[in-house]
């Protein structure tokens, strides 16, 4: 099977290799790390040290942000071991530089066994800790071939995923057995990692990461003024928004300026390419805009709208709402994370699709603590029932940094289990 496997990614690396062609040279895409990804470690990775190092790969964003509590407590728990940390996307590896205390960082190599072989070689790991649910079936394997624990922390099985895991585990079984340990976020994770052929000995329940999440990165003192003064009566943070969404949040915020002429927007998409298409989207509308990319230390903001073009601010934006759209949940992306907006107590909006945050979006909407549309014509309709209602919207915000607090402690419970399977023959 794994023949059959690495045959079948050599055609799709063939067949995409014109893609990331055109958009590395359009872009820049993908240039700097195309060394990396076949398993060159960049210059400045630091040699092995005498004891093992532990190697933790996050794939974007996403799962580095979960991370940080995490690679802290590792890091106290066994100081003098290397923590070196891959990711798959560039503005995972931005973002795991900017927030992660690790040694190293470098690209996570496709999934070529000798590609994995040779960054498991010169990185030396006694344990390799994958974030959510990462599976690179050479990685995990080579990983075994050559003694190194492997365990997949903050697993979760999506609604879209799942299927397709069942129908092949007769091939998954195998997969997931070369992880010693699996940390699911939910019992529904559980079952189904279990489904899918792990070994049932090897999962537990530790719940979500993301529930530990420090406070986000304060902005620059003089962008935080300047937001704190231009948001002064008022603004809507529509997050980590995708193709197809921006003009629902656009349409439900112009409808309700109608009422508050200085209720502010701000906008950031998911995905830094797509920061010209939203930038065009607004303009069209009559609408002016400014980047943040564009403002220096001490600008004022100016405008109606702004359009979050930076890597890693977002969190610290919604500190700056007074009530918050989380997108990737109007489109069939699975959601995004609800929780940075409950970390300062703000009222939030989703919309049906949150797969991705099953388990936090049922206990926040068990807790009155969300707000959940059907589709996006209920947009316009819960934002303004949010933003008539203040008292209300700030009881729902402190509700979901309630729940928030309630259920931290999934770090230690991680870590703990990392700490039993270091210590394993």
């Amino acid at each position: 099977m794994y023949l059959l496997y690495s045959a079948a990614l050599a055609v799709a690396a063939a067949l995409a290799l014109p893609w990331f062609l055109v958009q590395g040279l359009r872009h820049g895409k993908y240039l700097r790390s195309f060394r990396s990804r076949w398993g060159v470690l960049p210059e400045d990775f630091p040699s092995p040290s005498g004891e093992g190092a532990i190697w933790l790969h996050a794939v974007s964003v996403g799962e580095v942000l979960a991370c940080p509590r995490l690679v802290d407590e590792l890091r106290r728990r066994w100081p003098r071991r290397q923590i070196v940390v891959s990711t798959t996307t560039e503005t995972g590896q931005e973002a795991a530089r900017k927030r992660l205390n690790a040694d190293g960082f470098f690209y996570c190599p496709f999934d070529f066994a000798f590609a994995v072989r040779r960054v498991l070689r010169a990185v030396r790991p006694a344990m390799l800790v994958i974030a959510e649910t990462e599976l690179w079936p050479n990685l995990l394997r080579e990983a075994r071939l050559l003694g190194v624990k492997t365990a997949i922390v903050n697993a979760r099985v999506s609604d879209r995923s799942f299927p397709r895991y069942r129908a092949l585990r007769f091939f998954f079984r195998g997969v997931l057995g070369d992880a010693r340990l699996l940390m699911a976020q939910s019992p529904e994770d559980a079952r189904r990692l279990r489904e899918i052929g792990a070994p049932s000995d090897a999962v537990r329940v530790s719940g979500a990461l993301k529930y530990d999440q420090p406070e986000p990165a304060p902005l620059p003192e003089w962008l935080a003024a300047s937001l704190e003064a231009w948001t002064a009566e008022g603004a809507l943070v529509a997050g980590s928004t995708a193709e197809g969404e921006e003009e629902h949040v656009l349409k439900a915020w112009a409808a309700w300026r109608v009422r508050r002429p200085r209720l502010r927007l701000i906008i950031a998409p998911r995905r830094p390419e797509r920061f010209d298409r939203v930038a065009d989207l607004i303009r069209a509308r009559g609408l002016s805009l400014v980047r943040r990319s564009a403002l220096g230390n001490g600008t004022a903001i100016s405008g109606d709208v702004l359009l979050v073009d930076t890597v890693g601010e977002l969190a610290a934006m919604y500190r700056h709402a007074e009530v918050a759209f989380i997108g990737g949940s109007l489109v069939s992306h699975g959601g995004q994370n609800p929780l940075e907006a409950a970390w300062f107590a703000r009222p939030a909006v989703v919309g049906p699709s949150m797969s991705n945050f099953r388990e936090m979006t049922a206990a926040l909407l068990a807790g009155r603590a969300i707000r959940q549309v059907r589709g996006a014509d209920e947009l316009p309709a819960a934002l303004e029932a949010l933003l008539l209602d203040r008292e209300g919207a700030r009881a729902m915000g402190l509700r979901a940094r309630g729940i928030l607090e309630a259920n931290r402690g999934a770090t230690e419970r991680t870590a703990g289990a990392l700490e039993e399977l270091l210590r394993c023959p």
